[in-house]
């Protein structure tokens, strides 16, 4: 099979990448990134001694892109590529609808054209918004798009242009909404490798308002998983949600990283609250577990382990 990952060199690709190569060794893979601020091509480079081709460009050059298509002759798009960053999608909300909805459509235009098998489109839990301290609900593939930001308005605008072309032009789409993402090569942006690289030097970790926004956290070894079993039997035209199963407020992450590292609590220092910062995601992942199989095989605490351990090595 001949694959091509979008935003292969961010986080959540690097670790696809590899799960695909120890899955499907003989499959041949293009990895296609911007290497903005979180790609990162040395995180590839035992994946491109194995055999994997790394082209650098931005998803919605066209040009591009239709070269790339007819070099390729992919099977499969596995679509990572995005502007994900929340705090960069309100200081400069464009840059999000160019990527994530201009870049997405030009792909999927190629993916059309060129006759691609099965066209993979990763989302994110953030396009159902809020559900708020005192609910006790999970959003399921049912529960209503509400976007409470520019970065997840841009990826539930991405999301019905892919259905879209489902319905349009019987292109075989499926899309994931996961849960916020945590492990190995993720960016020091993000909230916890920023607190624990924080943490190991001694500095304060900021935590937005009084820190009891909830998050329903997926080891990314197991969203590649769920990635890997949609490919292989997820229904073309479905969407399903890959959630972690585990609810930890930011409070507690950070208490969690300081305990691992053996750092004091009073490190801990609150910031003013990101504007409209969504109180509560959960997820629930009935759907691929019923129809695919799966479950989450790492739990929270031993994904984070790892996640630390992986940190001290690399920081």
């Amino acid at each position: 099979m001949r694959v091509l990952v979008t935003g292969g060199a961010g986080f959540i690709g690097t670790n696809y990448v590899y799960a695909h190569l120890e899955k499907h060794p003989k499959d041949i893979i293009t990895v296609l990134d911007a290497l903005t601020y979180s790609g990162n091509r040395e995180n590839l480079a035992k994946a491109e001694e194995e055999g994997v081709q790394f082209v650098c460009g931005r998803i919605e050059d066209r040009k591009m892109v239709s070269e790339l298509f007819e070099i390729g002759k992919f099977d499969t798009v596995v679509h990572f590529a995005a502007e994900t960053h929340v705090d960069h999608s309100i200081s400069d909300p464009s840059l999000f609808v160019k990527t994530n909805v201009l870049g997405t459509q030009t792909l999927l235009d190629f993916a059309r054209d060129f006759g691609v098998k099965r066209f993979h489109h990763i989302s994110t839990d953030e396009v159902y918004g809020d559900l708020g301290f005192g609910s006790t609900e999970k959003f399921t593939e049912l529960s209503a798009i509400c976007p409470s930001n520019p970065y997840s308005a841009s990826k539930a605008a991405s999301d019905f242009m892919v259905m879209a072309y489902a319905r349009t032009y019987s292109l075989p789409v499926t899309i994931s909404r996961c849960s916020n993402n945590y492990g190995p090569y993720q960016s020091m942006e993000n909230l916890i490798p920023l607190l624990i690289n924080r943490a190991i030097n001694n500095q304060a970790l900021p935590i937005y308002g009084n820190g009891k926004n909830v998050r329903d956290w997926l080891f990314t070894a197991n969203h590649c998983d769920a990635i890997l079993s949609i490919l292989e039997d997820g229904k073309p035209g479905e969407i399903y949600n890959i959630g972690g199963g585990k609810e930890w407020q930011n409070i507690d992450i950070a208490k969690l990283i300081l305990e691992m590292l053996g750092k004091p609590e009073s490190l801990i220092e609150f910031v003013e609250d990101r504007k409209g910062h969504d109180e509560r995601y959960a997820i629930d992942y009935s759907k691929i577990k019923n129809e695919l199989g799966w479950e989450p095989k790492t739990s929270f605490e031993e994904g984070m382990r790892k996640t630390v351990d992986w940190y001290k090595m690399h920081i």
